[in-house]
């Protein structure tokens, strides 16, 4: 079996989190689809390159993205920086011959997502998006159900996304705030997720009607300071949308949903059945057949809550199929079906042009917003 080097552009949150899936693959498959080796790390900072290259165990750790890109022993990279570097660094990737893994949301905005839409489709690696959420079982049980028309027709729909991290006003201003380098608020950081486990399950969104509001106008620039930084991200996004199908539906995104905490949840409903599914209890998807009998008493109806848990198919092999799991277990599932593609040198989704997808919603909601308008989403087929 061939080991296939990693580099990792970015190690804050999320680049930490592939070099924990890269470590410890081989437990939870076996057979893993490949051997890998973490050879190099980008980090932003100098001062932080001797820490980082001990923790993460690299050959290599560098401020330079290009000198993972010129190595020919790395084959694949993932780009885990602050929104505003995706594009280019996806690009770069690509161009480098690289298998690309980027984290959510994949750019900024609608002519950097049509770039990489156009140049993904031509590429002849492996590339994906880090968008976990198809990777909870319970979810790709959903995805089951409806492609089996266990739903039937679907009428309509209502997700959500919310968290509660930015409640407090003295939080101190980071890139996250900064529309420059975020490209949106928690429209982009938790928008992606919800609407493209909603584009997978009901398909794609035609058009937009969108309210974003910025609750918190203005905060600390650091901890403790008493410069204020005026905000000109989202706090909250709220979404009306049209599926392309027919099916209507609602999303909303929030940092500011007060008793959350990682709440990703969703309702569909069909003229067959429902289905509901909510993060924070993410062993079970619930599933309405409307076909069951009535009467008398209510006969048979109501929603069976099917324990998904943790179902992975062969080779998940550990820690077993009964035992709770959790975030970093999607995020591991996530790169494993990564490397299958890679390994297998076939197609993964989601990919780039799956991000690009997201990202035209995403685009077409902040059109919305300053319009006062329905919108429609720039479709890439």
């Amino acid at each position: 079996m061939a080991t296939l080097g990693v580099g990792i552009i970015g190690y804050g949150f999320m680049g930490r989190i592939y070099a924990y899936a890269h470590r410890n693959l081989r437990f939870f498959y076996s057979p893993a689809p490949c051997e890998t080796r973490l050879v190099g790390a980008c980090v932003r900072r100098a001062e932080t390159m001797d820490e980082v290259r001990a923790h993460g165990g690299f050959e290599l750790v560098t401020t330079d993205a290009q000198e993972l890109l010129d190595r020919p022993d790395i084959h694949m990279v993932y780009v885990a920086t602050p929104n505003h570097l995706h594009a280019p660094l996806v690009l770069q990737a690509l161009d480098a011959g690289k298998a690309v893994y980027c984290d959510k949301p994949l750019c900024l905005n609608e002519e950097e997502a049509l770039r990489i839409a156009e140049r993904a489709g031509s590429a002849s690696q492996v590339h994906r998006m880090g968008l976990h959420c198809r990777f909870i079982p319970a979810v790709m049980k959903a995805r089951e159900l409806v492609e089996a028309g266990a739903l039937g027709r679907i009428y309509q729909f209502r997700g959500e996304y919310l968290h509660s991290g930015y409640i407090e006003p003295d939080r101190p201003f980071s890139w996250r705030l900064d529309k420059a380098r975020s490209g949106g608020g928690a429209l982009f950081d938790l928008g992606a997720h919800i609407v493209d486990a909603l584009r997978w399950l009901v398909g794609d969104i035609g058009s937009v009607r969108s309210l974003l509001a910025t609750q918190v106008l203005q905060r600390p620039r650091a901890k403790g300071s008493a410069e204020l930084v005026p905000i000109e991200v989202d706090d909250i996004a709220l979404m009306m949308v049209r599926a392309k199908s027919g099916a209507v539906g609602t999303i909303e995104a929030t940092r500011l949903a007060t008793g959350s905490n990682d709440e990703m949840r969703f309702e569909i409903h069909g003229d067959r059945g429902a289905i509901a599914f909510n993060a924070q209890d993410p062993a079970y998807l619930a599933f309405y057949d409307a076909s069951a009998e009535g009467e008398p008493l209510g006969g048979r109806r109501g929603y069976t809550r099917i324990e998904c848990v943790q179902r992975y198919a062969p080779p998940a092999v550990w820690p077993g199929p009964k035992f709770s799991l959790g975030y970093l277990r999607f995020q591991v599932h996530s790169v494993y079906a990564f490397l299958t593609a890679v390994a297998a040198a076939h197609p993964a989704e989601p990919d780039l042009v799956d991000g690009a997808k997201t990202q035209l919603i995403l685009a077409a909601a902040q059109r919305s917003a300053e319009s006062g308008l329905e919108e429609t989403v720039t479709p890439l087929d």
